[in-house]
């Protein structure tokens, strides 16, 4: 495993890190593991020497991080040791001000966050989405006093426009409020519209990229047509996925994947999350596992070093894409 730093600051990070929604009760998702199914996991990543972990509040309605937080308990992992983050935005019920980024709202999730995990703090906080309802200023002194409290040492956002983004950079460097240190953002071979503005703006800021859905939801493993969405439970109920990956272009994408992947002798998957690693100013792809190859291949991406003919290859298909997983 190789550790680098979380964004610019100290924190050592492993360059894959463990995305947990795939881990709380299938009553949420049909392709979510309960607890009994998803421990292993957590079990196996340990052993390949991950430690940061990423869930949060609204995945199977909390119970992600319920199941996170006991699994790392139960394997007798040192707090010390592992990175744990959540994030706060979305509803978590019917009550208008439990969701978005108010200050009410920043304060309970935070401690109610760290009661389904059964920790003192979490290391990373982030905003899962931007608020347009809220004003900004608001929102930074809140995750600032979430730091000063010591229930969260850093903070991050996720998915949102650049110029959002830089508004709040602006604002906490203006009131002297606790700074992003991260951007959780929609970013992979088939979507690669961050390159544009957000991806820039995070290297100039020295801002960490922690990218979701480095598989394209599993579009990227090679094995969906027009046709058929997919074998897996969740291919086959993934409308978000059917709606973001499939057009003409992306297959194309795919096809060179295929085609890298098969003189190298090794699963797409390796090849799409080692041309992730290689772009500038990725720190960690957050990787979805359901099954036992899904860990073993994103740790072995780490050792595929792409040539410049093969990332020239795999990235001369790809067709820009209208704004796509950002929800503000």
């Amino acid at each position: 495993m190789e550790y680098v730093n979380l964004g610019s600051t100290g924190l050592k990070v492993s360059r894959i890190c463990l995305g947990c929604m795939s881990y709380g009760s299938s009553k949420w998702r049909d392709w979510v593991l309960d607890y009994d199914a998803s421990k292993p996991f957590f079990k196996r990543a340990l052993d390949l020497g991950i430690n940061f972990f990423d869930t949060a509040d609204m995945y199977s309605d909390g119970e992600s991080e319920v199941v996170t937080g006991r699994a790392l308990k139960e394997l007798n992992v040192s707090r010390e040791t592992v990175v744990v983050a959540t994030k706060v935005h979305n509803p978590m019920g019917k009550d208008p001000n439990q969701r978005g980024l108010s200050r009410k709202h920043i304060m309970h999730a935070i401690d109610t966050s760290l009661q389904r995990l059964g920790l003192d703090y979490v290391d990373l906080y982030q905003i899962h989405r931007f608020d347009r309802k809220t004003p900004i200023e608001e929102t930074m002194e809140a995750l600032t006093d979430v730091v000063k409290a010591g229930k969260a040492l850093y903070i991050g956002a996720s998915s949102m426009y650049a110029y959002q983004f830089a508004k709040m950079l602006q604002v906490s460097d203006t009131n002297g409020y606790s700074r992003f240190v991260t951007m959780q953002n929609h970013y992979n071979l088939v979507y690669r519209e961050e390159e544009r503005e957000m991806n820039p703006l995070c290297r100039e800021e020295g801002i960490g990229l922690i990218p979701w859905s480095p598989l394209a939801r599993g579009f990227l493993a090679g094995n969906r047509t027009k046709e058929s969405w997919g074998a897996t439970t969740r291919a086959k109920s993934d409308d978000f996925a059917h709606n973001m990956y499939y057009e003409d272009s992306d297959f194309e994408v795919v096809k060179r994947v295929t085609e890298v992947a098969t003189k190298r002798g090794v699963p797409n998957a390796q090849v799409a999350i080692a041309w992730l690693l290689q772009q500038p100013g990725v720190t960690a792809p957050i990787i979805g596992a359901t099954k036992k190859q899904h860990l073993e291949d994103a740790v072995a991406a780490l050792s595929v070093k792409l040539t410049e003919e093969e990332l020239k290859s795999l990235a001369e298909p790809y067709k820009p894409h209208p704004v796509l997983g950002n929800l503000s």
